[in-house]
């Protein structure tokens, strides 16, 4: 649900509202959160408000205290898993607390740290380049309470990276939960 003013969003390449809760994300049993307590490092060290810990401690919330901001333009955070994980879903939440759309989601996974090799690209709604890392042709959404679910298609890596580029709201980018569900790779 969503605190103020009913908002007309006028953002290019918007997906519909489904209208009803998600459907159920289906994955192999022993599946489980494996990005929960793990190091995250982000583009941006410093951030304006909360620790990058607090984007991976389990607090789904949109209140005070529950969320990262970072700097404004293109930032990223990424999480090392420690060990390569057979990947099958990415779940995230930016600030939902009011209805906004997150520009520049990219979603990426690799076993390079620095993502210059061997790079796969789960999730891209950069509808203009604006990013400069290629057209995307996912859709822009509304953020909600049930978080952006992105299917990993069990892809084995050892790092995800998340970027965003602002909002409809301001230039700022927030994270308040990353959720990584896989398992140890065989």
């Amino acid at each position: 649900m969503f605190i103020g003013t009913p908002q007309n969003l006028r953002v290019p390449n918007l997906e519909k509202p489904l209208g009803k809760p998600r459907p159920p994300f289906y994955a192999p049993q022993g599946t489980q959160n494996v990005a929960m307590g793990k190091i995250i490092q982000s583009s941006d060290p410093e951030p304006i408000i909360g620790e990058a810990e607090m984007i991976n401690d389990g607090d789904r919330e949109a209140t005070d205290g529950s969320f990262v901001e970072f700097g404004p333009f293109l930032q990223y955070i990424t999480i090392d898993l420690e060990v390569v994980h057979d990947i099958y879903a990415i779940l995230f939440w930016h600030y939902h607390k009011q209805p906004r759309v997150y520009y520049d989601i990219i979603v990426q996974v690799s076993n390079d740290p620095d993502f210059i090799a061997n790079v796969t690209t789960l999730y891209n709604n950069d509808h203009d380049n604006s990013s400069g890392m290629g057209l995307g042709k996912d859709k822009n959404y509304v953020e909600t309470s049930e978080g952006r679910l992105v299917d990993a298609k069990g892809n084995q890596a050892r790092y995800v990276r998340l970027y965003s580029n602002g909002s409809n709201a301001n230039d700022m980018n927030h994270y308040i939960e990353v959720e990584v569900y896989g398992m140890p790779a065989k």
